[in-house]
């Protein structure tokens, strides 16, 4: 488990800015799970208070998504008036990345299926393409960013997308150079992701555009501007399903089997 949400009690003595009792919520640092469970150690550097008027299950199903989608859209350097295609909105991730692109005064085209279309223009999308029977690369052209939620395939055809000066941020996509440069890896491992990655830079390349990967980072500081926006913006996360913490497996089972238009939550109640 990554994403949590919970009550502060106890605090270590250098800890500041936060006091036992705090209702907060976080992301689980990259090496360390540990969320499934009633009790659990972390970072204060990683936690934010939770948004006013959610719920603990509410607030449990937002950092994760709502983090990757800051990332990205800090990692392209977006400007306000400019335009971005996000894949897969009709998702859980969709649900948080639509309404931060909108916040940062964005124009925004996604993609889903056909029963999610006025869900998804209500949380702010200029433009949805159903994925089944339109094709947005026919539609669209010269968008300035996209966030790719999909990989494979459609990763290639979203850098089609792109104007020249363009960015695309993958989420599915292949790690590069620059991903492993950023993470301070060994030079064996940057040579070896360089190659890795080394197809979708020039593909990039092809249309003057920067092809970059993302693995969300834990970031409480970043999370707390999160909280801000959720409680103006009135954005709420999309549930899909909610188990126990004794139905833990089950929950894995039901995400491996369906395709979810929302997360799935544990609780211990």
């Amino acid at each position: 488990g990554h994403e949590f949400a919970g009550i502060v009690e106890e605090v270590g003595s250098k800890v500041q800015g936060l006091s036992v009792g705090d209702k907060v919520y976080g992301l689980m640092p990259t090496i360390k799970a540990g969320a499934f469970a009633e009790w659990a150690a972390v970072p204060a550097s990683i936690l934010a208070p939770m948004p006013e008027g959610l719920s603990y299950t509410e607030a449990t199903s937002i950092p994760l998504t709502a983090l990757t989608a800051y990332q990205a859209l800090d990692m392209m350097q977006v400007q306000a008036g400019k335009t971005i295609f996000i894949s897969g909105g009709s998702g859980g991730f969709g649900a948080m990345a639509i309404p931060l692109a909108k916040a940062r005064g964005l124009i925004v085209y996604t993609s889903g299926n056909a029963a999610s279309r006025e869900r998804v223009l209500a949380l702010g999308a200029d433009r949805y393409f159903d994925y089944r029977t339109e094709d947005y690369l026919q539609e669209l052209k010269q968008v300035d960013y996209v966030i790719d939620s999909v990989g494979g395939a459609e990763l290639s055809k979203q850098i089609k997308l792109l104007s020249s000066g363009g960015h695309i941020v993958s989420l599915n996509g292949m790690p590069n150079g620059r991903f492993a440069r950023s993470f301070g890896l060994p030079k064996w491992k940057q040579w070896l992701l360089s190659l890795v990655g080394l197809s979708l830079d020039r593909q990039a390349k092809r249309v003057g555009a920067t092809y970059d990967f993302l693995f969300v980072q834990a970031n409480g500081s970043q999370l707390k501007r999160i909280t801000e926006l959720i409680e103006k913006l009135g954005i709420r996360p999309t549930i899909s399903k909610v188990f126990t913490l004794e139905e833990a497996n089950d929950a894995l089972q039901s995400i491996d089997k369906s395709s979810s238009l929302g997360k799935t939550v544990l609780t211990l109640e």
